[in-house]
Parts: structure tokens; sequence; C-alpha cells
């Protein structure tokens, strides 16, 4: 299997100049769903999905997807699918997303220019929103083709403007009226960055994922008094920050707990905080922190979970102060099919390509569709590691390795 690493690389470098910001190092884009970067990444794939000859939709979400239906294939077979997405965090860097997409593009160029003639139809999908970095929650697009989510209800989200994602995708063209049911798929692979140092540090090319981590996100409250730092007391006072700070080291704690139990996959953090009123001079009255727990297996985030609601009661008892906690997102793992990663392991034999299995510690798109149908990933390396950064770099010979493979599982699957 061959693949045009020139092409590849120039479909990704053009993407990268879309919404492309200045850095000291590397290159780095921010392109938020429904924007005019946006716009430009879109307009473009849509144009090389049709230069290849395939037959593109849009639905009612702006999620996108081209359709090749070889000659002598059943046009009404369920199609294998693969693909990404094209947005990106703020000031993020060029392959997370894009590479999926066209990787996925350049899969089927491949298969074309081989006269292979599968089976079925292959389709190449870029799914809306999927960082949740303007519209929130984040896996946008894909819940809605996988009906976790309605059209209407992901339509009316408010960005920090209060611009609904309706209106920020007609106001680039892209709500469209096609209806892209990721349910009546055959199957569903995707491409992506590692965005961790394993391939690497193993001289790896290429990755087989065998589940995608569950992710929980929870608001976490502590309401103590604000008051003047300078004439309260040190044992007067019912200080929310301090409190919070503790909640912080026993969360971590319980995070390397359930790590160490299990096979280092558990991960806690605390990674937003907002402080009122956060002034330097006064006692902090109010905090509400971000907690992220993820593992492979519920069993230890529900741990995690446990272990926190203990220490809020303590802290409450000892600081006297009040606290909460709200889930606010709460997904579960999501094993990848059997099917789908004996394809990519068959197709990196057959590609000449060497794999390895590992899990994913973030959340993609193929979570969401693993729900509804046979879903699999494949990960290329990730320079030391580094991601949602200007400096995130897959080498081209990586992406071009990882292409072939996807290729070759792509077509696998279709003669199925």
């Amino acid at each position: 299997m061959t693949v045009d690493q020139g092409r590849l690389r120039s479909d990704v470098e053009a993407t990268a100049a879309f919404g492309a910001i200045d850095a000291d190092e590397g290159r780095g884009r921010t392109v938020l769903a429904g924007t005019e970067a946006n716009r430009r990444a879109r307009d473009r794939l849509v144009d090389r999905l049709e230069d290849a000859g395939l037959t593109v939709e849009v639905d009612a979400v702006g999620n996108v997807l081209g359709t090749w239906t070889p000659p002598n294939a059943d046009p009404d077979a369920a199609p294998v699918v693969a693909g990404s997405h094209l947005d990106s965090v703020p000031e993020g860097g060029i392959f997370d997303g894009p590479l999926g997409v066209y990787g996925a593009l350049e899969a089927v160029r491949a298969l074309q220019e081989r006269e292979i003639d599968p089976d079925r139809p292959i389709g190449v999908v870029s799914f809306t929103e999927e960082e949740g970095t303007r519209f929130g929650g984040g896996m946008l697009g894909s819940a809605v083709a996988t009906g976790r989510r309605t059209a209407e209800d992901a339509l009316a989200l408010e960005d920090d403007e209060g611009i609904t994602l309706r209106e920020a995708l007609e106001d680039v063209g892209y709500r469209g009226d096609d209806d892209i049911d990721a349910s009546t798929w055959d199957a569903f692979l995707e491409l992506h960055v590692e965005q961790d140092t394993r391939l690497e540090a193993a001289g790896v090319p290429t990755g087989v994922v065998t589940t995608i981590t569950g992710i929980a996100h929870a608001k976490t409250r502590f309401v103590g008094e604000a008051n003047h730092a300078g004439t309260t007391a040190m044992d007067e006072r019912r200080d929310a920050l301090a409190a919070a700070s503790e909640f912080v080291l026993a969360l971590e704690e319980a995070g390397r707990e359930a790590a160490a139990a299990g096979e280092n996959t558990a991960v806690a953090t605390v990674g937003k905080a907002n402080v009122t009123p956060n002034g330097t001079n006064v006692v902090p009255g109010g905090v509400e922190l971000g907690v992220d727990v993820r593992d492979v297996d519920r069993e230890p985030m529900e741990r995690i979970f446990e272990r926190a609601i203990a220490a809020l009661e303590e802290i409450e008892a000892e600081r006297g102060v009040e606290t909460s906690m709200e889930r606010v997102l709460d997904v579960d793992p999501a094993p990848m099919s059997e099917r789908c990663r004996e394809a990519l392991r068959e197709g990196a034999k057959a590609a000449g390509v060497a794999s390895t299995e590992l899990h994913s510690g973030a959340a993609h798109d193929a979570m969401r569709v693993s729900r509804v149908t046979d879903a699999g990933m494949l990960f290329a390396p990730s320079r030391d590691g580094i991601s949602h950064n200007p400096k995130e770099w897959t080498d081209w010979d990586d992406c071009a390795r990882a292409t072939r493979v996807l290729a070759a599982a792509l077509e696998r699957l279709a003669r199925e």
C-alpha cells in the first residue's frame, strides 16, 4: 500500500494556514467552530472531496461526509467511514484533527489509484466542534450523528457572546439539511496523533487503540467568608481558597492511588479555578474548581470520586466552609471493537509498518461512534508528546506510514 506523502502534507499544511497564529516555535492555529477560519477549512475539504469523486453531504450541525462508491460496490451497503475533525483549541497545533480527516481522504485516493474495488462504499467524515472550545461539551458533531444529542439541542447552544451554533453555522454556510447517521455505518476508523510519548519512547510508528478513556468533569464549590486580609485573625477565617487547596491535594492523592492500584491509566486533575473576590488583600470567600477524572475502567473513576466526596466532608468539618460537587460531564470508557482492531493490526502488517497496542487518555469522536457501530482508532507518534500547542509535531514520514495502515485497514473492512 502506497500513499502520496507530498499530497497529504500539502493538505495538512494548507489547512494549517486557516486561523494561523504567530508562534515563537512551531506552527499554530486557532479554528473555532463556525468562524471564518473554520469556513475556509470546510470549503477546502469539500473541494478536495469532490475533486476525488466523493459525493458530499452536510447535516444540520455542519458534519461533512464525503462518500466514494466504487463501480462494483453495492451503493446501498453500509459504508466504512474514516475521519476526525477540523476545529482546534485556541493556539493549537496543525495535526490534531486534520491529520485524521486528510489521512482518510488520502487513504481513499490511494485505493482509487491502485484501482481497488471494494464491496462497500467508503466515507470520509469531518465532525463539528470536537474540541468543544466555542460551544462547549466536546465531540458535539459526533454526539448528534450518533443520536446522543438532538440537532435542535446542539443548534441552541451559545458561545460566550450569546451567538448560537445555528447562527454561526448559517453565517458560514454550513447548516445543512442532509442526515448523517453513524449507526448506519458498517464501521468507523479514526487516525489521530497520539498526544503522548509512548510510541516515540518505544520507537514504534503506529499504535492501535484498545480503549478510549472514560472522562468525568465536575464543578466543585467552596463557600467561606470574604474578609479583610489584614484584620481577620488566622483562627477566625473561613478561607475558601485554603479549603480548596486541601481538596486539590486530596484529589491528586486519590488519583495517584488509583493509578498505582491499576495499570497507571487513572488520572485526576483540578485544571480550573475561579476565586472570588480574587483580591490580594481579601480572604477568599468563594472558589469554584473544575475537576477532571479519567480511566479506561469505570470502577477506579468512581473510587476517586468517593475519595473526593469524603475529602469535602472532612474539609467542611475542619474549616467551617460549605462545599458541593456537581458532575457536568460523564462519559463511560469506550473499548474499540475487536473487528476494527484486527483490521488495523492486519493493515499494519500488509503495509509493512510496525504497530503496538495502547489506550487513549484523551477523548475522541471514535468513542461516540463506538456506541452505535464498530469503531477503531490508530495513533501516529507525537514528538515529546506535545499537543494543543504550536509545538505539536508528527513527522511527515510517520503521517504517511499511519495513512498507509489506515488505507489497508479500510480496504480490509470494505471487503468484508
